[in-house]
């Protein structure tokens, strides 16, 4: 587990700069770093070591020293591919997973890709071919971007590294500012600096001759549903499927942890890890009781016989770390969780290098609750008429004490401008009221149908289901998982993110995925036989926070009213907007996530751009040396 950096060379650039990106991302990787620089080329690398540690140093160069390597990530077949290339004649030094892509891209090309299980991003640049290849794994669960303004080439771990390259220009994207305000994340390839591109999850890139092209090998989808499938079944399939990865997750030369909330997904991994080897858990808390899970998670740690390690933040904590945050995250997300995740995180590290997590499972096996809506308004759509919905949804719209406005509203429009995630902050209509500029404003729908589009043959949970396991899983649930842990130094696994795992949860027809008013329940059942039933069918509680009341608070209100107030605020919004609905959440209207969306884009635009403002709304931004 580490980071890596990487550019092509130009003349005007010193040697040294190399060196400066890696030290932006050390972070990643504290406990080694070496490089690599031809005449055309430079790439840096940080390393966490995780497996064969006295070996594995990168960058990592093929038998004939033709191409070189740097990847971050764990590869968890990779003993089976290592025989399969010992059979073609490749012989290895090390017993580490980075040898494996170094000798399979020799062999086979990007088809190398098609054989890997894990988590992974990596860059092999060829020196004979003059050209950079780079690969992220299927769901995006470690990261890769690149920055390419037809130059200019770099690629690293994290955007941060390109501040260091003098030939790197910073500009802020804009355009994209209404689509981060109505999602929390940008969720296309683009970032929020102009020229800067994610590489998606399940793709790859070939740059080479100053152009860049980018090759999707993968792709999640719901081809092959089997309908003849029950629960039961499912169940009983899921539990193999579970138990096989989380022992594919265990396998490291460290002491791996686990993260341990209240819910399923966390509490389900740790029993299965448990049954391998004693494996410490560790879980967040507040003084606050009600949303506090700290009891639960002890008690059951205590059930199963495994030690747990409880933390607690305050509010205090969690808003003086917010710019912090801003800068690891590199573009803004307002995922209030987050700063939790930190803090356990930054706990979690100071026992074990390595945590497993339960992240995945409400995507792939129907854990959200607002799935439930595709029952009532798939019925709805079915015995009303469009043209009498339409209707409905204009009678309705001006009457603002009417019973079902927003049903009568929402069901006349299609999934793709309905589904809560697409104006998950801000609607349309609430952005033109925030913007100074709205003409700005576009269609935050229209940005993303294509994704509906690709399953619009499909009933409309599974759709949902699509849209967030290409959405919402790799740009806000695994980004944060990777920054918050990343920057503490700590390699966290989703065993429930994985190429089998999903495998088996593309054949899933809805009726084991969810009925009526309970959701995951296959997951839930096969949980039932590891699991307490109190945890098995606990309903889904997210990673909660007291951040709604902490608003309320005047210590913490006076830090948003100044920040609503800011010369950034000034510079992209009205003021007195953000005020009416700072004002509307005191009087007892819920906006906690709108308050929050503009807040964190506030404080990420004063750590990465301070030149274009004149004061900042923190001390605190000045840390992270931007």
């Amino acid at each position: 587990m580490c980071g890596f950096v990487g550019y092509l060379n130009q003349s005007d650039v010193n040697s040294d700069v190399i060196k400066s990106m890696a030290d932006r991302i050390k972070h990643r990787g504290p406990d080694d770093e070496a490089y690599f620089q031809d005449e055309d080329a430079s790439l840096g690398f940080r390393r966490l070591s995780i497996i064969d540690l006295a070996h594995g140093k990168q960058p990592m160069l093929n038998a004939t020293k033709t191409k070189v390597l740097t990847f971050n990530g764990e590869i968890y077949n990779y003993k089976e591919i290592r025989e399969e290339l010992k059979q073609l004649g490749y012989e290895f030094k090390t017993d580490v997973d980075s040898e494996v892509l170094i000798h399979g891209y020799d062999a086979w090309g990007p088809d190398l890709l098609q054989k890997l299980r894990g988590m992974y991003a990596f860059v092999i640049y060829d020196m004979q071919k003059k050209e950079v290849f780079g690969a992220r794994d299927h769901f995006g669960i470690k990261p890769l971007y690149y920055y390419d303004d037809g130059q200019t080439f770099l690629w690293a771990s994290e955007i941060k590294a390109f501040l260091e390259h003098p030939n790197f220009h910073k500009e802020f994207n804009e355009r994209l500012l209404p689509i981060h305000l109505s999602f929390e994340f940008i969720p296309s390839k683009e970032t929020m600096f102009k020229n800067v591109y994610k590489l998606l999850p399940g793709t790859y890139f070939l740059h080479k001759d100053g152009k860049t092209e980018t090759h999707r090998y993968f792709k999640f989808n719901y081809d092959h549903i089997d309908n003849s499938q029950t629960v039961e079944e499912d169940a009983q399939k899921i539990r193999g499927i579970v138990k096989d990865s989380v022992k594919a997750h265990m396998i490291a030369d460290v002491e791996v942890g686990s993260f341990l909330s209240s819910g399923i997904d966390s509490s389900y991994v740790l029993a299965e890890a448990a049954k391998l080897k004693p494996i410490q858990s560790f879980s967040l808390g507040f003084n606050d009781s009600k949303y506090s899970e700290l009891s639960y998670s002890t008690e059951f740690a205590k059930e199963i016989h495994q030690q747990n390690t409880p933390l607690t933040m305050d509010g205090d904590d969690y808003f003086d770390i917010l710019p912090t945050i801003m800068y690891y995250m590199d573009e803004p997300l307002s995922n209030p969780s987050a700063m939790q995740l930190y803090y356990l995180s930054k706990g979690t590290r100071e026992h074990v290098k390595v945590a497993l997590s339960g992240e995945g499972a409400d995507e792939f096996f129907g854990g959200y609750n607002t799935y439930l809506e595709a029952f009532p308004f798939e019925r709805y759509q079915k015995m009303v008429p469009q043209f009498i919905r339409t209707g409905l949804a204009r009678l309705v719209q001006n009457m603002p004490r009417f019973h079902g406005k927003r049903f009568l509203v929402r069901g006349a429009e299609p999934l793709s401008e309905r589904y809560y995630r697409v104006n998950y902050v801000f609607d349309k209509h609430e952005r033109d009221e925030i913007l100074r500029d709205p003409s700005l404003n576009v269609d935050s729908g229209a940005y993303t149908k294509h994704i509906f589009d690709e399953v619009k043959d499909k009933d409309e949970m599974t759709q949902m289901q699509y849209f967030d396991i290409n959405t919402w899983l790799p740009f806000d649930i695994l980004h944060k998982a990777d920054r918050m842990s990343m920057c503490n130094s700590l390699e966290v696994r989703t065993p429930l993110v994985d190429k089998e795992v999903a495998k088996f949860a593309a054949t899933m027809p809805i009726k084991t995925r969810i009925h009526k008013d309970e959701t995951k329940i296959s997951l839930r059942t096969a949980a039932e036989s590891e699991l307490p039933e109190r945890v098995a069918k606990k309903e889904k509680m997210g990673f909660p926070s007291p951040i709604a009341s902490w608003i309320k608070e005047d210590k913490y209100r006076k830090r948003i009213e100044t920040a609503f107030n800011s010369d950034v605020a000034k510079k992209f919004f009205k003021p007195e907007a953000l005020m009416h609905i700072l004002h509307e959440h005191i009087n007892g209207k819920s906006s906690m996530q709108k308050i929050f969306t503009i807040y964190t884009f506030i404080l990420w635009y004063e750590v990465y751009f301070p030149e274009n403002t004149t004061a900042t709304t923190s001390k605190l931004v000045h840390r992270t040396q931007v």
